[in-house]
């Protein structure tokens, strides 16, 4: 029986068809050193043998593990899963496990004193490990540190400034992440709107979300491992050449966002203008951004 200082953490895999990484995924959490846990399974209305695995571990592991699914048994989008195993949840802490990806042992255990010894957070973000090795032990997996100083908090909305999709700074993966519950309530959720190829951009509205409203530990700790395959929503619409489409999206939908909630920020709206201006004003973009850069590395080549 875990301390009752513990808080509990609810662990939350949504999955859509994920048969061949799905039991792997689940195992890393029951093997977490923090045993303070419950693992919600929300089934994205799956048609592949996941579901049945899903299944076979709530019945095993009642009560530790719980099996959700969308009235209907439908498809409803990777935000509404998240958002769905949210609201079933009774942890205070709660953290994201895509389908496919894995934790190492000491991922909670990191996290949940992180929060401990920062008790102002509303999230802790990781360093991601790329994961090649798994299809191809040749392969070199690398670490990717999300793109900020390290080991620190960060006030609001800082992180915006620094990070992508706004910034050039790495982004935190979903897999890395833990957050307070009430965090995540007063953010309004994940954006449900954000389905088919926009889901590209679901986690990215979201941690916008958060960094308008929260402080954020960034963590130099690399406990997860990222998944890297070829038929991945990020692969699949950069090579169906939509990722234009997908970002102008994600950035109308947050300059609605920013309207709708009245918030006034200089720097935050020129850097938000900056890349709306690539789509609206593409020839004053051409002028004022990419040709001074082509000049430049011009410059540099011939005058190193």
């Amino acid at each position: 029986m875990a301390p009752q200082n513990e808080p509990l953490v609810s662990v939350i895999i949504a999955f859509l068809n994920e048969e061949r990484f799905l039991e792997e995924a689940i195992k890393s959490v029951l093997e977490q050193e923090y045993t303070h846990w419950e693992l919600l399974l929300v089934d994205d209305g799956s048609t592949d043998k996941s579901t049945g695995i899903a299944r076979e571990y709530a019945v095993n592991f009642g009560g530790k593990i719980i099996y959700c699914e969308h009235a209907g048994h439908v498809n409803k989008g990777l935000s509404a899963s998240r958002n769905a195993g949210i609201k079933k949840s009774t942890g205070t802490l709660v953290a994201f496990l895509d389908a496919d990806d894995f934790w190492l042992r000491c991922k909670l255990t990191n996290q949940v004193s992180i929060f401990e010894q920062n008790a102002g957070i509303g999230m802790v973000a990781e360093a991601s490990n790329y994961w090649y090795s798994w299809e191809d032990a040749a392969v070199e997996n690398y670490p990717i540190k999300i793109g900020a100083t390290q080991d620190v908090v960060y006030n609001p909305p800082q992180l915006l400034f620094e990070l992508y999709p706004l910034s050039n700074g790495s982004a935190p993966c979903p897999s890395a992440l833990m957050l307070k519950k009430e965090a995540i309530e007063k953010a309004g959720y994940f954006e449900e709107s954000f389905i088919k190829e926009f889901g590209m951009y679901e986690d990215q509205a979201f941690l916008a979300k958060i960094y308008l409203e929260e402080k954020v530990f960034i963590s130099s700790n690399c406990n997860n491992l990222y998944r890297q395959r070829p038929e991945s929503i990020v692969k699949t619409v950069r090579a169906e050449g939509k990722y234009p489409l997908v970002r102008k999206y994600f950035l109308e939908w947050f300059e609605s966002y920013l309207d709708k909630r009245q918030i006034k920020n200089r720097q935050l709206q020129r850097l938000l203008n900056k890349a709306l201006m690539k789509y609206r004003q593409p020839t004053r973009f051409f002028l004022q951004h990419t040709l001074p850069a082509k000049l430049s590395n011009l410059f540099k080549r011939f005058f190193p």
